[in-house]
């Protein structure tokens, strides 16, 4: 400053400290006055990252079992899948369930193996298992899944009726590590019965709550009607059980919660849920709350650079009594590069002045 006032006329020194103080001020009140947001950071992980040839996807949401983090997803070898199949490749729809383990909080993790491969021949799940969700309940680790059944095509047939609808199916254990069991050559969610239902096509990723004593599972749907634009019109719905085994009826009357976003990523807040909604339909890209769990509202949109297909670390689901620091809160979400898909992890951050109040 006293260099400034050595090398000036007095009159010019005064305008320039009057600018100064005028851009400063400026500065300050455009911090002052912007709005918080949600943000989220990425980082690469060791164990179940890039890796050509291979695909790793549609993570679980993440629990903790003492001081070591599971994590179960989608895996498929390239070089395993016969060749009439490798078109679909690097979809779900040709993956077993396989699960990985980290003791430093997610960023370094080991492959445990394959934790539930397909079912038998004939069942509904006889061609590939995917997106994978784990829960905690009565002493039991429960593993819900997606899947398809031979022969599978993904592709519309005559007068728009499809023929490789997916099911929710269930397997259990004793440990995280397995070995898991089917409890049942059947499903436990199913399509929609009418053309017209918002999930006659796909029930798909699941994602798992216990609320008032009961299993809501979480789910996207599409529907018959919208062919194959239908990804761009998924919407999420809940069904309900008193056991994890089910039988599960779908809540709301059979209707959807959410009208949009093509993956499911919920948890507990206080004794609401709330949810992250991704970026298809016109409510993607946001954060969305439900009192009640059911009746879902806006709370924040435009989320930028949001994660694809998290999965979240939910210490609720292993210990009742906690609850996410969502101004500290991680997760594995998916990346690609080039046509392989990997798992990365994600960090979250969610200012309280854009939360509701639970008290």
């Amino acid at each position: 400053m006293d260099n400034l006032r050595d090398n000036m006329p007095f009159s010019l020194f005064i305008v320039a400290i009057a600018l100064i103080a005028t851009t400063s001020l400026a500065k300050a009140e455009q911090q002052i006055e912007q709005p918080p947001h949600v943000t989220f950071q990425y980082s690469q992980v060791t164990g179940i990252g890039e890796e050509p040839g291979v695909t790793r996807r549609d993570p679980s949401d993440v629990i903790r079992v003492g001081e070591t983090y599971y994590v179960y997803y989608s895996k498929v070898v390239l070089s395993d899948v016969p060749g009439e199949y490798r078109r679909l490749y690097p979809s779900g729809y040709i993956a077993t369930l396989w699960y990985a383990t980290s003791e430093d909080v997610g960023h370094t993790w080991t492959e445990g193996g394959e934790a539930l491969g397909v079912g038998d021949e004939g069942s509904f799940d006889d061609f590939a298992i995917f997106t994978p969700t784990i829960l905690f309940h009565d002493g039991r680790y429960w593993l819900y899944y997606t899947a398809v059944q031979a022969p599978f095509e993904d592709r519309l047939i005559t007068q728009q009726r499809l023929n490789d609808p997916t099911a929710i199916g269930v397997a259990v254990a004793d440990s995280p590590d397995g070995p898991f069991r089917r409890i049942s050559n059947d499903p436990v969610v199913v399509p929609g019965t009418e053309e017209d239902d918002f999930d006659s096509y796909r029930v798909d990723d699941a994602r798992m709550l216990i609320r008032d004593g009961k299993v809501w599972l979480y789910y996207k749907g599409r529907s018959l009607i919208h062919g194959s634009g239908g990804p761009r019109r998924t919407q999420m719905g809940v069904a309900i059980a008193d056991n994890p085994q089910g039988p599960f009826t779908k809540a709301n009357e059979g209707r959807p919660v959410q009208d949009s976003g093509h993956e499911v990523q919920i948890w507990r807040y206080g004794q609401g849920v709330l949810s992250l909604v991704s970026n298809t339909g016109p409510n993607g890209r946001t954060l969305q709350y439900a009192p009640d769990g059911l009746g879902f509202e806006v709370l924040v949109r435009n989320l930028e650079r949001q994660p694809a297909a998290p999965g979240l670390y939910r210490p609720e689901l292993t210990d009742p009594t906690a609850a996410i620091d969502l101004q500290n809160a991680w997760g594995i979400s998916m990346g690609r590069r080039s046509s392989d898909v990997f798992l990365q992890r994600f960090e979250m951050e969610i200012p309280e002045q854009l939360l509701p109040s639970i008290e």
